[in-house]
């Protein structure tokens, strides 16, 4: 799962195994380690009971909450992503993007691309 935080924003994405996961079992997470030991841990979690996505942070933990209906269309569809927003208690608001990861159109030789996404611009021979 890759992450990438712009402001007030989160965006994530998952290879199809990590979006299998998150259909099967409702969770999937990985994480980035630091030099002095200490870990920031990301989450993606099925909920059936949210209404919307919504994120929280606690513990080096950023856990992102997804409702049970929209990930069972996401996993069973071509729908490519997930998006919401959270108010920040009048600080504006916090935008989540959660989506499938597409391999690049050009390969790149340090990134294992094998599990992501055929890209929708990528041609196929017929």
């Amino acid at each position: 799962m890759k992450l990438r935080v712009l402001g007030d924003s989160i965006r994530l994405r998952v290879s199809q195994t990590e979006l299998a996961a998150i259909g099967e079992r409702g969770r999937v997470s990985d994480s980035v380690c630091f030099p002095n030991g200490s870990r920031l841990v990301y989450t993606l979690n099925r909920d059936d009971a949210a209404e919307a996505l919504s994120a929280t942070f606690s513990d080096n933990e950023i856990t992102v909450v997804l409702p049970a209906n929209a990930v069972d269309e996401w996993v069973h569809s071509d729908l490519v992503a997930l998006h919401g927003s959270q108010n920040l208690s009048g600080q504006g608001e916090l935008k989540l993007l959660i989506e499938k990861d597409f391999a690049c159109l050009k390969p790149r030789d340090d990134e294992d691309e094998s599990d992501l996404f055929q890209h929708p611009q990528e041609q196929t021979e017929c």
